[in-house]
């Protein structure tokens, strides 16, 4: 237009096609597009040729087609049906028609069938309940290897003391023995994410540890809250007290009717350690909390609420707790510290 300005219009990025389907980036779907990255992967996954593979998220294939030259079978998790139209497309009279399987359906709600290993490229927002749901799942497979996002991928596999140290390293550490096998940049995506990405391997631990998972999470997750602070000032706060000591009493009420729990039924509550509603935990936190915590200063309390209070401190004493930050303490640190509030009859559940 005469005397106006002429507005560019921003040519279609050709990177968010494939074989003529569009990647959605709300939907999480970034298809791993280095060739050498999809083998390394394989690689590193340790597949036999009498495994069964799952595979999470298998996008246009390219993943899918260096498993099926590795398996016996591959079974194929795609919520997206273009996708799975697209698999089934590339894969049809390749000779490989019978040894995949492919499942349209939401990961998170449809019920795994048996496999060996997991190999998968996830859409990022579903990374928590997606690692706890594979480990709560029965029969116990070999390893999986996955792409996540690399800030969670670093807090899965962060030890005591590391910034990024929280629930979600100790509750996965509990369950499995977990590494980092790659990084990989957002460049070797289609279409790029915003971030980063690493490679995972993870391998469930066999048999897992004799704990209730609903009373771990409960004591991990008060910890954590504040994991900056001792356990001392955390058990000291006047709603942690109220709270614990609302448990005992309803434990001590139900003491002689209440049937002990089925180590089956301990092996469901895996799930609940992926819960992360109300985790502050993972905070990159710079130690402001202070000023937020509701101490119990001691005054005006009855006689019953501070003997129950010097419950409470008389335990972290015990086990020389008082003065420890949850963010240095180990699994086996807090598996005992639980064990010693169970011995005292005092549960987080």
């Amino acid at each position: 237009m005469a005397g106006g300005k002429v507005q560019k219009r921003k040519p279609a990025s050709a990177d968010h096609y494939q074989g003529g389907i569009q990647f959605h980036k709300s939907k999480g779907q970034h298809i791993l597009k280095n060739p050498l990255l999809v083998d390394t992967i394989v690689q590193k996954a340790g597949i036999k040729s009498t495994d069964v593979v799952l595979e999470i998220g298998p996008g246009t294939g390219n993943l899918t087609s260096k498993l099926l030259n590795v398996a016996k079978t591959v079974i194929a998790v795609e919520m997206d049906p273009r996708m799975v139209l697209e698999l089934q497309r590339r894969f049809q009279g390749s000779g490989f028609g019978n040894q995949l399987k492919v499942i349209q359906g939401d990961v998170l709600k449809c019920e795994l069938p048996y496999f060996d290993v997991c190999v998968a490229n996830i859409p990022y927002q579903i990374s928590s309940p997606l690692t706890f749901k594979l480990l709560a799942h029965r029969p116990v497979f070999r390893c999986a290897v996955i792409m996540y996002q690399r800030e969670f991928a670093m807090r899965l596999v962060a030890k005591p003391g590391d910034t990024l140290y929280c629930r979600l390293s100790v509750n996965t550490q509990l369950l499995a023995r977990v590494s980092h096998l790659l990084k990989v940049g957002r460049n070797n995506f289609r279409p790029p994410p915003k971030v980063d990405s690493s490679v995972v391997r993870i391998e469930p631990r066999k048999p897992l540890p004799p704990v209730s998972f609903k009373e771990w999470d409960g004591l991990i997750r008060l910890c954590f809250n504040r994991k900056n602070r001792t356990l001392g000032a955390i058990f000291r706060q006047k709603s942690v007290i109220s709270l614990l000591e609302k448990n005992y009493k309803a434990v001590q009420a139900l003491q002689n009717s209440q049937a002990p729990s089925s180590n089956d039924a301990n092996m469901l509550d895996v799930a609940v350690l992926g819960d992360t509603a109300g985790d502050s935990s993972t905070d990159l936190d710079g130690g402001k909390e202070d000023e937020e915590m509701e101490i119990d200063g001691g005054n005006g309390e009855g006689t019953e609420e501070s003997e129950f209070k010097s419950k409470i401190m008389g335990i972290l004493s015990q086990g020389d707790f008082e003065d420890k930050r949850a963010k240095k303490l180990t699994q086996v640190d807090f598996l005992y510290l639980l064990s010693l509030f169970k011995k005292a009859g005092i549960h987080f559940a």
